[in-house]
């Protein structure tokens, strides 16, 4: 099997190409997504988005089986070849088959639960992604081991642009839930099939029961951390669906969506990247240390500012995109901005601890952060959905701390290091936020007041990077140098 990990020239060079491609499909894809929620959002009532949420939160956690710990132990593997890729092919499809007919038949006692007959049917249809998402799952892997992102992009933009035109259509005839459902169910299933079509990797016909083991003894323990992780993630969703109405979960759920899109793609970007190169340079810990750091700083310089400038002008961006029926949801995307933007130390910090092989100490820092945030959940639950999603603030500054406290010892990069590394970035964003958020004091008008906010928080942010010389701002000048002068040089050989 061909493998473009091992001996690579030029690691940088091939970090920062899988990087812009991974950027370039999750924002192609999550921009035309992002668009389409907005033309639903105003077809649907937010009670439709209350019962889609509650169903993705089972298809989410079962998904996990599918995209977590074999997937990864396949990455992580210096030599994995033909047999391990195809053992993993073979479990996972009938791990999916064994999840499916597991959650059609306790359909009907969760739509009991919550008093909701309608969510049998949508249930049943929506698993079936989980089977298409077994079908695809060791194909993704093969391109994250050898960093072929490029077919990431044409897979998800083929799939998101197709799912969006049958979403669209489905909301304006008046299908209701059934739209978003649909919509869901395209585009993973277009996804894996252009990936098929474009990746040459094909499952042989073996199977090797000692190759699984070694996976699972790897793989295992992030798959419980992933299910730990994700349940705990959508454990506020089951809550609030249950305590409160479909409508407070809509404006969770919508508060929650909005920074995502930025957010999740770029933290999926640079997880997904970042994870394969570190393996490819797991023997050498100086190396994994400095893209570490390297990672942390640039993630920051670029997640700070988008969250805090989303924050700034949230209710502009509510008001402009979704009409005034979503205003609710202000609050809570001012929440989630704030906590997302904690989000690039921990995910530097736990790819370094996997690419090291360490998947015990994951497991163990998965445990003790949700022990935390499970006690937090539980003291504030019954004080309404703002208030838990508020606790999430608390919590993600307390997962910093933990997620970075063994890189103390594994890298020599303790957490105040860290901190010290991104708090130019943090300096600069504060400020560009207090200045965006008092616009508002001066002008009404939403429209033209977020037309201003743009381009002077864009403004403020690089001019306050060039004055206290933030070494990430120049870091990314030079190395989009660089790209443009081989560029160049190639053209004229």
């Amino acid at each position: 099997m061909d493998n473009n990990q091992s001996n690579p020239k030029n690691t940088k060079a091939r970090a920062v190409s899988g990087l812009l491609w991974r950027f370039m499909e999750r924002f192609g894809a999550q921009g035309v997504t992002f668009i389409v929620s907005v033309v639903l959002a105003r077809l649907l009532d937010p009670s439709v988005y209350g019962t889609i949420a509650i169903v993705t939160v089972f298809t989410t956690i079962l998904n996990v089986f599918v995209d977590s710990g074999l997937g990864n132990a396949l990455i992580q593997k210096k030599d994995a070849d033909d047999l391990d890729f195809s053992t993993v092919f073979y479990f996972n499809i009938c791990m999916c088959l064994v999840l499916y007919v597991l959650l059609f038949l306790v359909a009907p006692g969760i739509a009991a639960f919550y008093k909701m007959p309608e969510l049998t049917p949508v249930l049943r249809v929506m698993s079936l992604t989980v089977i298409v998402s077994g079908v695809k799952n060791v194909q993704q892997a093969y391109v994250s081991r050898n960093l072929l992102f490029k077919r990431f992009f044409y897979a998800t933009l083929g799939g998101t642009l197709g799912a969006a035109v049958l979403g669209i259509w489905m909301a304006y005839r008046g299908y209701g839930v059934w739209a978003l459902v649909m919509q869901s169910l395209f585009n993973t299933t277009v996804d894996t099939i252009i990936l098929w079509i474009t990746v040459k990797w094909r499952p042989k016909r073996m199977f090797s029961i000692k190759r699984f083991r070694g996976l699972f003894s790897f793989g295992w323990k992030l798959l419980v951390s992933s299910l730990i992780d994700t349940f705990y993630n959508n454990l506020r969703q089951l809550i609030i669906g249950k305590l409160y109405s479909a409508d407070s979960l809509a404006y969770y759920n919508r508060g929650y969506m909005i920074p995502n899109v930025f957010v999740g793609n770029v933290n999926t970007a640079i997880d997904s990247v970042l994870f394969p190169v570190l393996s490819g340079e797991q023997s050498d810990r100086g190396v994994v240390r400095n893209m570490t750091r390297r990672s942390i700083q640039i993630s920051s310089f670029v997640m700070w500012p988008i969250m805090l400038g989303i924050g700034a002008c949230s209710r502009q961006i509510v008001l402009l995109l979704l009409t005034e029926k979503w205003l609710p949801a202000v609050p809570y995307v001012m929440i989630f901005c704030f906590s997302y933007a904690l989000l690039p130390i921990q995910t530097a910090n736990l790819n370094a601890i996997k690419a090291l092989g360490y998947s015990s100490v994951y497991l163990k820092l998965e445990i003790c952060r949700k022990m935390v945030g499970i006690t937090v959940l539980l003291l504030t639950m019954w004080r309404g959905p703002l208030i838990m999603a508020a606790s999430n603030v608390l919590i993600s500054l307390l997962n910093q701390a933990i997620n970075s406290w063994p890189n103390r010892k594994l890298l020599g990069y303790s957490y105040k290091d860290q901190l010290l590394d991104i708090m130019p970035s943090v300096i600069i964003s504060v400020i560009m936020f207090l200045i965006v958020w008092s616009l508002q004091r001066i002008i009404i008008n939403p429209l033209l007041l977020i037309v201003l906010q743009i381009p002077v928080g864009i403004g403020v942010y690089i001019m306050g990077s060039i004055l206290i010389h933030n070494e990430s701002f120049f870091y990314i000048c030079n190395t989009l140098q660089e790209i443009a002068a081989v560029r160049e040089l190639k053209k004229h050989q």
